[in-house]
Formats: C-alpha cells, structure tokens, sequence
C-alpha cells in the first residue's frame, strides 16, 4: 500500500476540479457541498467531491461492480467511514461507468483509492486490504489534511433521515392476475381475465388501461417495428390496416404523438369500417396515456373535427 509521505505537498498533485464544472447557480454561488458520509458520485457530480474536499478530506473509492475485490474493498471502506465520526467522506465510483474518472487519476487497476485535499489527488492504494492496514492509511491522510488546514467534518447529526417509503396496497385481484399473466407471456389469459372484470365493473378505468396495454403487446407480438414503419411510410393514409401497425409500433416506442397524426390522417382519409377502426385504434392508444397530456388534448379535439 502507499502511504500519503509525510509533508506532502498539494500543489504537486494533479488538478481534477475541471472533469465536471457544474452550471452557475444563481447569485454566482458555488454548489452546497452534498451531505452525508458516503455519497455515490459520477463524472457529472465529481465537482461536489472536489467542493467537499476543500473542507472535509474525501475518499474515492474507485470500484467494479465485475470485482469481487471492489466489493470487499467498498464494504470495508463503508465501515470505516461510518466509524470515523464524518472526519471524511467516502465517495464511490463506478469505474465502468464513469472511465473518465479512472483515466484522470491513472487508475492502473481496480479497486483503486485515492483521496482529495483541497482539490488535489493523492493516492492511496490499489487492491483490497485488511481494515486495520486501510485504517492506517486514513489515520495518515487526516494527520496530512490537518497539516494543510482541512480539518473540517460531514456533520451526522443533521443529515435528514430517509423517510421510509409506504408499502404499496395490494393490488385488486383481477389486476395482479393479469400482471402476473404478462409476466409469463400469457396475454389472452391477461385479456381475458381483464374483460371479464370489465363486464362485472365496466366503470374500472384501471382495467381499461391495462387491457389496452394487453391488447397492444398482443398485437405487437412477432411485429417488426422497422418493417412495420418503412411499410407505413410507402402506404397511402388510407391504407389502414398498414397505419394501425405503425402507429402501435410507435405508441411502443415513446412516439405516441406521430401515432396520433398517423391515425388521424387514416380517419380523415377512409371511410366505413375502414374509418371507424382508425377512430376506434385512436380511442384505445388515448387509454395508455394521461389523458391531460398535451398531445391527447390536441388529438382529441382534432378527432372531433374529422368526424364532424
């Protein structure tokens, strides 16, 4: 392991401060350091480690979640940082997700650590180690932090308790039997138990939905969405029965605006049952939606001045 060297001097250090420069807050104000003894940090968010560090010595933890060491090393480092009374931070990073991070600290190997003093790297160690061996290595770096003036702490005590999230109440019967259908690909079985809870209750809004959601994975099902909307593209308005296809396709891919131009256009454009399965295709892609959202909205009313 390597051992901060005692007089260490910070301005020898590699400067991190410009991986992540955050936007200016109002009044021209640096960003609050972020609270809590161990934080989760990523290149967009490396900046609130580097403020941090300025008062409060900070840790990184450079880890893998694909290393048996980085997990033993992180469950190791949690412990001591939860003993250490805020006298440092922990911040944790997830190297395959953030590689910049390891390319700007020369990380050789992971896990690797490192620490932060008034923006400054200084490394640690790489590797996994006893606790008592890590143990030295932090009782070291603050001794160097006091030297450098970095005396402050993360204060515990007024760190807000998480507020433990309600449970959620069971779902209906008919609902968690038609989620638990979906889950093993049974659609007609979600379909069906749906449409039987919508004879006994038709006024269930969310049975509507779900059987909408249901219908439209039926329908998808053995779909291939890229032939499904270059065919639509080559079709006239009015052929329908090619437009239903590519506006489910859409709907399924977060594109539920262009479904609506799509079946819109198929309305205004066919007549008969041609006409009315456009109109009925467009009522029941509403279903999947907020129906405050903008886009209903908007369909909506255009729908009632092609029918009318």
């Amino acid at each position: 392991m390597t051992q901060p060297p005692s007089g260490f001097n910070l301005r020898g250090a590699v400067d991190l401060s410009a991986l992540s420069k955050p936007a200016p807050t109002p009044g021209g104000g640096d960003a609050a350091a972020p609270q809590g003894v161990v934080v989760e940090i990523t290149a967009e968010t490396f900046q609130q480690a580097v403020t941090t560090s300025m008062t409060v010595p900070v840790v990184v933890d450079l880890y893998s979640s694909r290393s048996a060491a980085s997990t033993q090393l992180s469950a190791t480092l949690q412990q001591l940082a939860a003993g250490a009374g805020g006298k440092f931070q922990l911040a944790r990073v997830d190297a395959d997700a953030n590689p910049q991070i390891a390319q700007a600290v020369g990380a050789q190997a992971l896990p690797t650590t490192f620490a932060m003093i008034k923006g400054q790297p200084l490394p640690l160690f790489q590797g996994d180690h006893p606790a008592e061996q890590i143990q030295a290595v932090l009782d070291e770096l603050l001794r160097v932090a006091g030297e450098n003036g970095v005396t402050g702490t993360i204060s515990v005590e007024e760190q807000p308790e998480t507020p433990e999230e309600p449970e959620e109440p069971p779902l209906p019967p008919h609902l968690q039997a038609a989620y638990d259908a979906i889950e093993t690909g049974s659609f007609d079985d979600a379909a069906a138990g749906l449409e039987a809870a919508l004879k006994q209750n038709p006024a269930d809004d969310e049975a509507k939905a779900l059987l909408a959601q249901v219908e439209l994975m039926r329908r998808l099902d053995g779909v291939d969405p890229m032939a499904a909307l270059t065919a639509a593209r080559d079709a006239a308005p009015g052929d329908v029965a090619t437009q239903l296809v590519a506006a489910d396709v859409e709907v399924s891919t977060g594109q539920a605006a262009a479904a609506y131009a799509r079946l819109l256009a198929a309305v205004r454009s066919s007549g008969g049952d041609d006409k009315e399965a456009a109109r009925a295709r467009l009522v029941e892609l509403f279903l999947l939606a907020d129906p405050a959202e903008a886009a209903v909205l908007k369909a909506r009313r255009d729908l009632a001045i092609a029918l009318y």
